[in-house]
């Protein structure tokens, strides 16, 4: 019955064929989850010996006839450096249109998106029973020139954003032009971001913007912006219709404040999807369920590393996001925290519970043992297969002397001096290694340099900047020594203007998690550039 019905679906859907749309949705809806649910079982059964699926992967990952396991692979290939693409955008980029017999290949062959895929609509029809509501989903998700594929892709009715809107060449525009077509459809159930910035932006967009999107609303038009092209403009605009009604009520509830503005405009809204909510990223996600998205779960699905699908986040209504490391996605290797001197890893199978481990992956034929440049911390197992948190990346790691602070523990040091400066909340914050500076920075010690935007204050005391340095000798001895001999100067701390981070995102060309130490000279300058104190 599976097969007959999958298939039909999908070929149906591959030519044309004049299938009712909602009819179409629920077949497709029925098949995909029935095809995510055989997986499921299958992953049950991995996860209960993850040694023999990792060494089947693996033989699947070298050249055929290789001989050997995964301890003679571990002797001929040397630990590679650091990914080249391991601060890819996360998700897997553009994914082709689902073939008719893609869906049933997906029961027991290893493609990891659309496993994924499969598994992210399995878990959250079950924890959101309206989530897969035909065109009850928007999406915020910029594609750099290509739209990136969403998280329920194999659905695509699921969707009512135009997949043209994200590949504007402009993040900006293309994030406007995403959620004027999020405002048209009240009863949404699920809003998907592919990172927690775009969210973050295209709702301070609609706190900046909403007389204009109103007015787009009420007309069923779409206004000129920079980085919007005419003809994509003719375009998305055939598919608008006005609606004076929708218009009103989203000048009634901005009018009212944007605390709460996501769960007021969309009232139906079941569940917030992001992409990625870890690491950097954390920073957009605590203050999107302060203030705009309050009262709203979050629910981030996979988790990604070096280019590759890894795991999936099967516990959507917990508030810290953990992932099974799925054993036949990739094959897996861990060094143990703190780095030893003659680093030897582990397997899947032999990691201990709260412990950290850098990953080593090997994902792709003929790149082996490559360093994913992630930090693992163990949460926990399912079955015999870890479930994990990542902790941080070790690109973004401040270091002048060697003292090493890493990004989520810098992160803490500011907020609490951001605690000591009353009336001000946190928006943003990149630092920069003197180093970067060059010849700007002066003939001193090397020190960090700390651009960061708050709101509710707009300068600060040359004794309230202190406080920043003062904690984080507090919180590391190291840094303290150094500061103390002189061989590391103080932290120079300066204030940018509101929207220098979304332009800043913009520079980078690509939608990556925000970094945090800036290691570029054309973006320092764009941020030096919005200092106003």
């Amino acid at each position: 019955m599976l097969l007959a019905v999958a298939v039909a679906v999908a070929v149906a859907v591959a030519v044309g064929l004049p299938v009712v749309p909602a009819l179409r949705h629920r077949l497709l809806r029925w098949a995909l989850c029935r095809a995510a649910g055989r997986y499921r079982r299958r992953l049950e059964v991995l996860s209960g010996d993850v040694c023999p699926s990792q060494e089947r992967r693996l033989r699947r990952l070298q050249p055929p006839g290789t001989a050997g396991g995964s301890e003679d692979f571990r002797r001929r290939h040397a630990l590679g450096r650091r990914h080249p693409d391991a601060e890819q955008e996360p998700g897997w980029g553009k994914v082709p249109p689902l073939r008719p017999w893609a869906l049933l290949c997906s029961c027991w062959g290893t493609d990891p998106p659309l496993q994924g895929s499969l598994l992210y609509l399995d878990t959250l029809h079950a924890a959101f029973p309206q989530a897969l509501a035909p065109g009850g989903t928007a999406l915020l998700s910029w594609g750099a020139g290509a739209p990136r594929a969403p998280a329920g892709w194999p659905l695509p009715t699921l969707y009512c954003t135009p997949a043209e809107a994200g590949a504007v060449a402009s993040r900006a525009a293309a994030l406007r032009v995403q959620l004027l077509f999020a405002l048209r459809e009240r009863a949404l159930r699920v809003l998907e971001a592919g990172l927690p910035t775009e969210l973050h932006d295209a709702l301070a967009t609609l706190r900046t913007s909403w007389p204009g999107l109103a007015q787009d609303l009420a007309l069923g038009k779409l206004s000129p912006q920079p980085g919007l092209p005419e003809d994509t403009r003719g375009r998305l605009q055939a598919l608008l219709a006005p609606d004076a009604a929708r218009a009103a009520e989203l000048r009634a509830e901005c009018g009212r404040g944007f605390e709460g503005i996501v769960q007021r405009l969309w009232p139906q809204l079941q569940v917030v999807v992001v992409r990625s909510a870890h690491g950097a990223e954390q920073l957009y996600c605590d203050a999107l369920c302060q203030a705009d998205c309050k009262g709203l779960p979050f629910y981030c699905p996979f988790y990604q590393a070096a280019g590759a699908l890894l795991g999936v986040n099967l516990w959507p209504e917990e508030p810290v996001p953990r992932f099974l490391l799925c054993p036949d996605w990739a094959f897996y290797e861990f060094l143990p925290c703190p780095a030893e001197e003659e680093p030897q890893t582990v397997l899947l199978g032999e990691l201990w519970e709260g412990r950290e481990y850098g990953l080593v992956l090997t994902a792709h034929p003929g790149d082996y043992r490559c360093r994913a440049g992630e930090v693992l911390r163990v949460a926990g197992f399912h079955k015999q297969c870890p479930v994990v948190e990542p902790v941080r990346r070790e690109s973004q790691v401040l270091s002048v002397r060697g003292e090493s602070i890493p990004e989520e523990r810098f992160y803490r040091s500011l907020c609490r001096a951001v605690g000591m400066w009353p009336g001000a909340r946190l928006v943003d914050y990149v630092c920069v290694e003197s180093a970067l500076l060059g010849a700007s920075s002066g003939a001193c010690a090397p020190h960090y340099e700390v651009f960061v935007e708050l709101r509710g204050l707009r300068d600060l005391s040359e004794g309230q900047r202190y406080k920043l340095d003062q904690c984080l000798q507090e919180d590391f001895p190291i840094y303290k020594s150094f500061r103390f001999k002189g061989s590391i100067g103080p932290l120079r701390l300066h204030l940018v203007g509101a929207g220098a981070f979304p332009r800043l995102r913009e520079a980078l060309g690509s939608p990556l998690p925000m970094p945090r130490v800036l290691r570029e000279e054309r973006l320092l300058q764009l941020i030096q550039g919005t200092v106003i104190s």
